[in-house]
Order: structure tokens, then sequence, then C-alpha cells
């Protein structure tokens, strides 16, 4: 296997320069650029030298950590260099003209740890997502999984998987034996497991996604054409992200703008205004594509005087915009006022959203599942109820391997070649 190298403390120039070697011949290069190593995880001052001339490229900090006992279950040398692009430079030349060595690929020294036991697929989520982080509850979901919070989960629920499977087929491999209990009881109260194990399952799996934590909570702004969308919009993110005009249909298409706030990502969305008729083709599109994200959205904020919509596993909050105007100063009972003129209601509307959030975000205390994970999990749960339907110990007992599978996959334990390739693609280099 190749020894890797890499800067894993972002990109020169810095104050210093973190350069790791990971591999079988991690220590025999910093030897022959370093000459006498400092103890094992102890720190030392070394002068760097090109091991075919002896040219100085810089003095540095060195320490180096025995495999299997490092971060990448490997020899592993850390050169902590002074952070110009020039040194970087230099000492990164050095290593790539040694035999043996390469520099490493997106996310090399994950996969190894991955590869050498030293973490699991899902924490080497919970880090990708770590390292992506752009919000408060994103960087405790995925700081929790890169910990090993799914990982702990997925093994104690493979524990109890294993002594149903090992009940099952004890019940096959001696149904012919007097002294084995294979009555219809025993495979009953397995099944009975099986289906309170599953039940778990969905349980966890009807909590909302963590996908919502990056991609933000969806909150579409619609309402009659000049009903104060986009201005109510550019009030809420801060800046002027949509067109602002008394022209009616000012707006034709969906203007999508991010914020953060309270740690939480929200993705607002402006659309066009809800024309009972129209001979503007293209307004009718854009009135199309508003109906298409009410319907796919997490809250809609309603900004029309009529009854607001019911829309299927989405919250509506009903406004009452232009509060601060004298025709309209009185706020209807099942509505929230506000004026962004005059700034009322905003506080009280950012509160009222926040509030509905809470059921759309997973909690601090609750499994942040991925897709691929959630997906896993559901063959899983649906394998055990299976399960629980058969009065065949052979029929229960494969349905128990294929629960068995996909918690594996899970943990990375089965074969994930591909996802293993589109994981690591989207981690640094050094990492």
């Amino acid at each position: 296997m190749d020894t890797i190298f890499a800067v894993s403390s972002g990109q020169p120039p810095a104050a210093i320069a973190l350069l790791r070697v990971s591999g079988p011949d991690a220590l025999a290069v910093a030897e022959a650029m370093a000459g006498k190593l400092p103890p094992q995880r102890q720190a030392g001052v070394r002068a760097l030298r090109d091991p075919a001339d002896g040219t100085l490229l810089d003095r540095a900090l060195l320490l180096w950590f025995a495999g299997p006992r490092t971060a990448t279950g490997e020899d592993l040398v850390e050169l902590h260099l002074h952070g110009g692009r020039a040194v970087v430079q230099a000492v990164e030349a050095c290593l790539g003209r040694q035999p043996g060595l390469r520099r490493a690929e997106a996310g090399e020294f994950t996969r190894r740890a991955l590869a050498n036991g030293r973490l699991d697929l899902s924490e080497a989520e919970g880090l990708g997502d770590l390292l992506m982080a752009e919000t408060e509850a994103q960087r405790r979901a995925a700081l929790a999984n890169a910990e090993g919070a799914v990982r702990q989960r997925v093994e104690a629920w493979q524990v109890r998987l294993l002594m149903l499977a090992a009940q099952v087929e004890a019940m096959l491999d001696h149904a012919d034996e007097e002294d084995v209990a294979d009555d219809a009881g025993a495979l009953a109260a397995v099944r009975a497991d099986c289906a309170a194990l599953g039940q778990e399952l969905a349980a966890v799996l009807a909590a909302p996604p963590v996908e919502r934590l990056r991609d933000g909570i969806r909150v579409v702004l619609a309402g009659p054409p000049n009903s104060g969308k986009s201005t109510l919009l550019n009030a809420l993110v801060e800046r002027e992200a949509a067109i602002v005009s008394p022209i009616a249909g000012t707006t034709r298409d969906r203007v999508e703008a991010a914020v953060v706030r309270n740690g939480v990502a929200w993705l607002l969305t402006d659309t066009a205004g809800l024309a009972e008729a129209t001979d503007d083709p293209i307004e009718r599109i854009g009135i199309a594509r508003a109906r298409e994200a009410m319907a796919s959205a997490d809250l809609v904020l309603w900004l029309a005087d009529v009854a607001p919509p019911e829309i299927a596993n989405v919250t509506v909050l009903a406004l009452h915009p232009r509060a601060d105007l004298p025709d309209r100063a009185e706020v209807p009972a099942d509505r929230l006022g506000l004026s962004v003129a005059s700034g009322q209601g905003l506080a009280e509307l950012w509160a009222a959203m926040e509030q509905a959030s809470q059921v759309l975000l997973p909690r601090a205390d609750t499994l942040a599942l991925n897709r691929r994970q959630r997906g896993l999990l559901a063959q899983a749960a649906e394998a055990l109820s299976d399960a629980a339907m058969h009065h065949d110990p052979l029929l229960v007992a494969e349905e128990l391997r294929r629960a068995r599978t996909a918690f594996d996959r899970v943990t990375g334990r089965a074969d994930v070649e591909g996802v293993l390739d589109a994981l690591f693609g989207r981690f640094c280099i050094g990492k």
C-alpha cells in the first residue's frame, strides 16, 4: 500500500501548516528527512532536509504515532511547518520524490481509517457532515454521529437481532431433537420480539430527516399579486433578494433566499401572485410553479385576506400584512398582524416560524439519520415486520438475515464501495 501525504490544516499561507504522512513508509521517510525522531507522541523541533542533497527545507515540529492506534490505523507522522506557500510546496515536492509516497486523494485519510477499523461508515458520514456544517444545529447532529451515535444504536439493535436469529437457527438445526423446545410458543415469542424491534425502528424513522438541518426549512410566501410577499421576503432575509414593485405580477418565477437564524437554516421562497384568472401565459406558468412550491413546502406564509388553503403535511401561517395602514389596523383573531414598513410583527412572525419548526427538525436527543441510513433502516424494519407475520421458522430466519444485512450496510460492514466513493469525494484532500 502506498504511503500518502497531504496538508490537513487548510490552504496556505497561514501561521502553521499541518502536513500528515500515513502509511508503511511514513516513519522511514521522516527519519530520512529529520534524522533521529523524538519519542512517540511527543513533539520535537527538527530540521527537515531533502534526503537527496541535504538541502534545508524548514525547521518544524514533528510528531509520530505507531499504528494501529492512530487516526488512520497506520503509522502516522505530523509535520507542523511554517505556513508559507513556498515552504509547504518545497516539503511536498520532496515527499513526492520519495519511493512509495504519493499525494493523498480526497478523503483518503478517513477512508483508510474506515478500512482499518478506526471508525465505521456512519461515523465517517458524520465527520463529512461536520466538515460541511454551517449552522449550530448541523454541527451538533454531525458531531453526535461522528462520535458514534448511529453506530452505537445500530449495534444495540444488531445484538437483539442476533439473539433472535440464534433462537430461530436452533429451531431449524435441532427440530428433530426432543430436548430442544420447538413448539409454536417459542416461535410466537420470537415473532413478537421481531414485531417489537420493527416498531422501535419505525418510531425512529418517523422523526424528521437530518437533511432539513442542511437544506433548511422550506418556507413559501404565497398570496395574491401585490400582497407584499417580496417585501416580506426581503425583510426576513434582511437584504434585497427580490424585486419590489407596485406593479402587479412583478414576480413571475420563484425567488429563493437562504438565511440562518438562531442556529437553524431556512430557505425562503417568494412566488408569483395567485391571480384568479390571467391571459398572460408566462404568469400562468408562474402561478403553477407557485402552487407546486406550496405543495412541497414545510411552512407556508399566507398573505391573502381570504381563508388560507389546507395543504397536506404543510403548516400554514395566516398573516395580516400592512397592519400599519388605517384601514387595516384591526387584526383578525386568527391572523398575525405585521408591517414591514414599521417592523410591527416581524419578531412575532419569526417566533411563530421557529415554534412551527420544532416538529420539523430532529431533536437533539434523537438519531439524526441521513437519507441512506433511513432507507436501510426502513428495509430492516420491513424485514422484521415480515418476520413477525411468518409461521415457518425458515421464512423467519430469512427475514432476519435480510434485516441483518441492512444493519451491516448502515455501519459499512457490507459492500458499499459506491457509497464510499460518493462520501469521500466530498472531503478535503488532507482529510
